[in-house]
């Protein structure tokens, strides 16, 4: 801190020199008096509005994470399972390395790319197990933030999970925008998509939502992600995937990665974040893992080490517990048949609830075509209500959502389906 002399006179009359701080004008010790309070979370204020609610029906529709046909948190069966094996192993509490348990990584990337992945054959996968989906996202922004050489601006989709812009801006790369979602049809905006694709300066980083589009549930087809991937070879762009609903969107884990298994399967090298809260419910374990696609087994050993040093700085090494539950049901054949089985527990209600919602509206006399809502899949439903009818769903009927109109079809259930189906009616017809 600058400093100014001042003269002190002791009693003796002997001139002191001492220190005194130029900051005069500070009140105290208070350094950060001018920071500014942030804006709240909006999933949180949802929540936070919901629980000052009063009314009896009152539906919490904004928050991301499963709930069973009661509302329910559930715990998957093969979680059960699995956990008791873990503490019956009676394991330590070691550091974990600093890119996680080995085997953990290799039967993640598995997962996601298959057994016949030429990657994995090859050796040319850099995979560390991370914090969750977000922590993926996190170590491969700081990743690219330091050794991306080509265009740093990175394009995300329109619209596209919350937290993307502000993973990849604290990171130092700007991001930029590529048409995804039609509102007239709430559906895929396929060829503004494309358009605004060609339009990306080569050598750039673009986001794709592997499977379940958050927050719109909205996905291209085999053929349109197959024609995406041309586009992205010929542009010479980086597709960095994020994956956090392998299995949850539509039960069926090769179904719903075949998005990155078609990009690789056209030589096409990528960055992966997965994430184990949604499929298999691990949300507060917070495991995932972040893989980049190399051109050499050489490349990939680099890569690894210089993603050992990012992790290092930012938070050491990984959780074990949530770790060794994946590993454990990955690697046991009886635990791996059980999650299958889980997997399509969830994806099966969240479909079949979907038609519920669906047909109700219908049944209410509902003259505005929601196929939407069982085109979509995954978690959330876009409705494509408007900002008015928001409100008044909310005012009026207690019913707690985000502000751009997406819902979240765990929320819903077969008890209040009937009672949403009426709200939505109400506010839109």
């Amino acid at each position: 801190m600058a400093s100014a002399v001042v003269k002190t006179l002791r009693p003796t009359g002997r001139v002191l020199r001492s220190i005194a701080p130029l900051g005069l004008n500070r009140r105290g010790n208070a350094w950060f008096e001018d920071v500014e309070m942030g804006p709240p979370d909006p999933i949180l204020g949802v929540t936070d509005a919901f629980k000052r609610d009063k009314n009896p029906r009152r539906l919490n529709l904004g928050v991301g994470a499963y709930r069973d046909d009661c509302g329910n948190p559930w715990v998957l069966p093969c979680v059960r399972c699995a956990e008791e094996i873990v503490i019956e192993k009676q394991l330590n509490k070691e550091y974990a390395p600093i890119t996680g348990l080995p085997e953990f990584c290799a039967k993640s990337i598995e997962l996601a790319l298959g057994k016949d992945s030429y990657v994995l054959k090859d050796k040319r996968n850099a995979t560390a197990q991370s914090i969750s989906g977000t922590g993926s996202l996190r170590v491969g922004s700081a990743f690219l933030a330091k050794f991306w050489k080509g265009n740093r601006e990175v394009y995300v989709p329109t619209p596209t999970w919350g937290n993307h812009i502000p993973i990849f801006e604290h990171a130092g790369l700007p991001v930029k925008k590529y048409r995804y979602y039609d509102s007239d049809t709430c559906g895929l905006d396929y060829k503004g998509c494309k358009e605004d694709i060609c339009k990306i300066p080569p050598e750039s980083i673009i986001v794709f939502h592997a499977c379940a589009h958050n927050p719109t549930g909205v996905d291209p087809n085999t053929v349109q992600w197959c024609e995406l991937a041309d586009l992205v070879k010929y542009k010479c762009l980086f597709p960095f995937f994020d994956m956090a609903y392998q299995g949850f969107a539509t039960g069926d884990v090769d179904r719903d990665a075949q998005a990155v298994r078609i990009f690789e399967s056209k030589g096409i090298n990528f960055g992966l974040a997965q994430s184990y809260a949604k499929n298999m419910g691990l949300y507060g374990e917070r495991v995932g893992a972040l893989t980049i696609a190399c051109e050499s087994e050489v490349e990939a050993s680099r890569v690894l080490s210089q993603l050992k040093i990012i992790i290092r700085a930012l938070y050491s090494s990984p959780p074990l517990h949530g770790a060794r539950i994946v590993t454990e049901i990955l690697t046991d054949p009886n635990l791996y048949d059980m999650f299958l089985k889980d997997l399509k527990t969830m994806a099966d209600r969240t479909i079949g609830i979907r038609q519920k919602l669906k047909d109700g509206l219908m049944h209410h006399g509902s003259k505005r075509r929601w196929d939407h809502i069982t085109n979509q899949i995954g978690m959330f439903c876009y409705t494509g209500m408007n900002p008015d009818q928001i409100e008044r769903i909310t005012k009026e009927f207690s019913v707690y959502l985000t502000k751009d109109g997406r819902i979240s079809m765990a929320g819903v259930t077969s008890k209040n389906v009937e009672y949403l189906a009426k709200a939505m009616h109400e506010v839109t017809k």
